[in-house]
This record gives C-alpha cells, structure tokens and sequence, in this order.
C-alpha cells in the first residue's frame, strides 16, 4: 500500500503523472502538425487529379463529337448519288421517296433526314410530319444550292435549342434537283453531360454557347453566363454547398460559386468545349482522408491507454468471445456442408428426372411440328380440288387435268416434308446442292399463290440479275421461305394497304429479307421459342419459326428479326455464298 506520508512514493507518483503529461502533448501536437500537412497536400493532390480527370473527359466528348460530325458528314454523298432518290426528284414522283430514304438510313443509322426540291419543299422525310415544309429562306438550303460540296450549318430555332445539319445539293448532268439535308443529334451529348457533376459548353468560333449541360445557356456568351448570380438549377443547388476554404486556387465564379474551369479546343470550325468542375470533390477526399487519420489517431490513443492501464484481463476475454465465435461458426458451416451436399444429391435426381421429361417434350414436339408443316400443302390441295371440280362441272376436263397434277406435286411435296422431319434429327446433309435463291424464292410464292390470290396484297421483288447461288436444301429452303411468307401475310391481316418487300442481295453473303407492314414483334427475346405464337388459338401453335431457326442453322446461315424504323418486322436470313469453284464443278 503506498501512503500519501512517504515523499518517495509521492515523488514518483508525481513524476510518472508528469511524463504521461508529455507523452500525451507531443502525441497531440504531432496528430495537429500531421491532419495540417495532410490537408495541403491532399488538397493540391486532389485540385490536380479532378483537373486532369476534367481534361480527359473533355478529350473524350471532343471525341464522340467529331466522331458524330464525320459520320454525318459523309451521308449526303451517300444519298446525293441514290438512283432512286434523283429519279424521284426528276419525275417529282414522291410516292416511294420517304420510304427509300428511311431503307438507306437504315444502313448508316442516321438520327433523320429530308429531301428538298429546288423550290425548297420538303418531298421525303424520315420525320414525315414535316413532308410538304417549305425551307427555301434557310441557310442550310440556300448554302448547298450555291456549294458543290457538303454544307454545315447550325441554327437556332424557335424553342432556343440548336439545327445541326450537313446539307448538299443533288444534281444530274449539271441540272440542280434539289438538296439533301441530314441532322445530326448534338443534343444528345449535352444530356448526357448532364449526369455527371461538371457544367459542360460548346462555343463556336463567335463565342456563342450552342450546346450546353444547362439549356437556358444556349445563346449566350460564357461571359455572360459567368456574370449571372441567380441560382436556381440543379447544379446550381450543388455549386452552392461548396465554400471558400475549400478552393484555394478558383478558375472561375459560376452562379457565385468557385468553379475549376478547363477549356480544350475542337478541330472543327474554331469550336472550343468548357467545362466548370466544382470542389465537392476536392472536399470528399480531403474529408474522407483526415477523418481516417483521426480515427487511426484517435485508436493509437486508446491503444496507449489501453497499454498504460494494463487490462489484460479484458483482452483475455476478448479472446475468449472471439475463439468461442470461431467455433459457433465452424459449427455452423459444418452443417451447411452437410445441408449441400444433401442439396447436391436432390438435384442429381432432379436432373435425370427433367432429362427424361425432355425426351418425352421432344416426342410431342415432333409430332406437333409434322401436323404443322403439312397444314400449307393440304390447304393448297383442296384449294386445288374444289378448282378442279368446278372445272369438271363445266366441262372443261383439260384445265382440270393442271389441277390434278398440282395436287400431285403438293402430294410429293409431302412425302418430302415428312422425310425431312423424320431426318432432321440427324442433321443430315445429303440432300445438299447448288441452289439459286432467285428460284426458291419463285418457287415458295408458286406455293403461296392460293392463299395470295384470296388477298389483296402488294408483293414488291428485288432480285440480282446474277444468280444467287448457295449450297443448301431446296425443300427445306423454300420451307423456310414460306413460313416467313405466312408470317407476313398474317401480320398484315388488319392493314388497309397491306404491304411484303422481298428483297435479295448478294455480297460476301447471300442475303434475303422479307419485310411487311404489320404490328410489328412485341417480344423478340422469345420469338425464335418453340410454341411461342401471338396467333389466336387454332391459327397457329408457334413451331414455324423454330423450325425455320433451326433449318438455316443446318445450312450455315442465321435468322434474324427486328422491328422496321417505321412500321412492321423484317425478318432476314443470311446464308453463306457458293464459291465459284464449288458452283464449276
């Protein structure tokens, strides 16, 4: 026991309440002298890297700019020179125009596009709300008629927002025709920099901001745009909650608020991209960072503490909680071993459970898939037949004799059909030979012509003159054919004008597509499914695409389906092209 009487036991007493004084003074000025110097340097540390972080973002906007402004650039050679588009233009026959220009857009994914005659009325348009407009005082019109290459020009409209366009003119044996004029979508750049924090401006070689993260920009000049205090935007509610301490070396004041600025200039036509980056940032890390060094000091404290009062007891039975967790969770994870592998097991039995429930699905789809394809022969035998009998009962037994042997073909034609389902398991490929697409297609709208002839339909062909040659199954070809035929007549059943492109095309590939004017495909994702069908019970069981699906996979190719920019689906198959030594020998 020390007692307050012995001056030795005082004297140390004392002593050690001195030094643990001056420990505890120089540990505090040395956590002061350390958050300080963390402080300056993460902050220059952070200005600078949020800067670099700005200018690369501005590379990469310049990037998706330019990128835009070149593709658009080259589309009005592109469609100055359509045959199609000129004849129009020479004829002033604008029925089909619209519809050609949205098919050569279709290719080069251009956001629109018009047609102008010399009188600057619109005559074909992506948009067709503006067909039979009149822009013969704008600039993008009068400067292509006096230019021979591709005008830019970007004009304010109505509504504050910018046109930027790239227009040329379309001429014939040095007569003018009209002008092609293509927009491009700058627009959309500027919203997408509205998701990240900086303020983003494009000024052009005048200094006028044309697009802008903020719309009620577009206009100005980014000196006005700086004088202005007001802050009632988003990102203006964002500037405001920065304060001065927190941006040492300021660029620019926007809204009241310091702002980083960096400015970078765009190759193309004197543009320049600026961008107003706040501190926030800056203040999230310097933040974050300090409040980790205090926590770190503020534990070295208490392990100091800690260490002076000597509780080792207390980590005694720290350890004790923490080995007694282990084995609660060793404990535990054993039994969730235990409980997987007893997992494992029931789905092994699932397994071959579901794997002979296929087998069973797969028989049943075979036979349903049998009744499906012999639906269109049998349908076009008793068109044939109640043909044939009328002619009979009018005497006319020469003609019925052409029905008869229709009906014969169609009888052939079935045999064949049911040969191949009954091979197609086996991926078979002996009845592989030189095909001429040109021929199949004919020959599945000769299959289709009793079902053409109860509807009014227009049916347009674009054929190769050169023979479109692959190595493939004609039957199961023209099987394909007309099932995509089928498809589109039914999808047409509501139109008033109802409309089927067929159009062939020979490349690297053997392309055919078929297009319709329908409803068009509300779900794609499942459309290749068996039994999946949008038909009313009883019209269909939703095996033809499948089947088809799986049928051009057999012969090399691939079908696809997509909805058309305008109205209806396009379904296209794409088959590999006869090589000519192949075709010679």
């Amino acid at each position: 026991m020390i007692s307050d009487d012995d001056p030795l036991s005082s004297g140390e007493r004392q002593t050690f309440s001195w030094r643990v004084r001056l420990v505890l003074t120089m540990v505090l000025i040395m956590v002061l002298v350390t958050i300080w110097m963390s402080y300056v340097l993460l902050t220059q540390r952070s200005v600078e890297d949020i800067r670099n972080q700005s200018e690369v973002r501005l590379i990469n906007y310049i990037s998706s700019l330019t990128t835009e402004l070149s593709r658009n650039s080259i589309i009005p050679g592109f469609l100055s020179t359509d045959p199609a588009l000129i004849t129009s233009l020479r004829t002033r026959d604008y029925r089909t125009t619209s519809q050609r220009l949205l098919e050569r857009l279709d290719n080069v994914g251009s956001a629109s596009a018009m047609l102008l005659d010399v009188d600057g009325r619109v005559v074909a348009a992506t948009d067709r709300s503006q067909l039979q407009t009149f822009f013969r005082t704008e600039a993008f019109f009068l400067n292509a008629l006096r230019s021979n290459d591709t005008i830019f020009t970007a004009e304010r409209n109505e509504q504050g927002s910018f046109l930027f366009t790239h227009s040329l003119r379309v001429s014939q044996g040095g007569n003018v025709l009209g002008v092609i004029v293509v927009e491009a979508d700058l627009a959309r750049f500027a919203r997408n920099w509205a998701q990240v924090s900086d303020a983003v401006m494009v000024t052009d070689s005048s200094g006028i901001i044309i697009l802008a993260t903020e719309s009620r920009w577009r206009g100005q000049t980014v000196e006005e745009v700086l004088s202005q205090t007001e802050s009632t935007s988003a990102i203006g509610q964002k500037l405001s909650e920065w304060t001065a301490w927190a941006a040492p070396s300021a660029d620019a004041y926007l809204q009241g608020e310091a702002m980083m600025r960096t400015q970078e200039r765009i190759p193309f036509q004197g543009w320049q991209i600026i961008s107003f980056t706040s501190y926030d940032e800056v203040r999230e890390r310097v933040n974050s960072t300090i409040a980790m060094q205090i926590m770190f000091f503020a534990i070295l404290l208490a392990m100091i503490f800690y260490s002076v009062s000597r509780k080792s007891a207390t980590l005694a039975r720290v350890f004790q909680r923490e080995t007694a967790a282990l084995r609660r969770l060793n404990d535990r994870l054993q039994r969730e071993i235990a409980e997987r592998q007893r997992v494992e097991k029931n789905l092994e039995t699932a397994e071959q459970t579901i794997a002979q429930s296929s087998k069973l699905a797969a028989l049943g789809e075979m036979s349903t898939a049998v009744s499906h394809e012999l639906n269109q022969p049998l349908a076009a035998m008793k068109t044939y037949l109640a043909g044939a009998r009328l002619l009979l009962n009018r005497k006319r037994p020469d003609e019925a004799l052409s029905s008869f042997q229709r009906i014969d073909d169609l009888i052939d034609r079935m045999g064949a059909i049911t040969r191949q389902l009954k091979s197609y398991a086996h991926k078979g490929g002996d009845a592989f030979e030189p095909v001429d697409t040109r021929d199949a297609v004919s020959s599945a709208l000769a299959m289709m012509e009793p079902q053409l002839k109860t509807r009014s339909v227009t049916i347009t062909k674009t054929f190769p003159r050169d023979p479109a040659m692959i190595m493939a199954d004609r039957l199961r070809l023209e099987q394909v054919i007309i099932n995509l035929l089928r498809n589109a007549l039914d999808a047409t059943k509501t139109e008033a004008d109802p409309l089927i492109d067929i159009l062939l095309t020979v490349g690297d590939q053997v392309v055919l597509s078929v297009r319709d004017n329908g409803t068009g495909i509300d779900d794609l994702d499942s459309l290749f499914e068996p039994f999946y069908t949008t038909k009313l019970p009883g019209d269909g069981v939703g095996l033809g695409l499948a089947i088809s699906s799986g049928i051009i996979n057999d012969l090399g190719g691939r079908l696809t389906a997509r909805n058309a920019a305008t109205q209806g689906a396009v379904f296209e198959i794409q088959l590999p092209k006869l090589k000519e030594e192949i075709a010679a020998e």
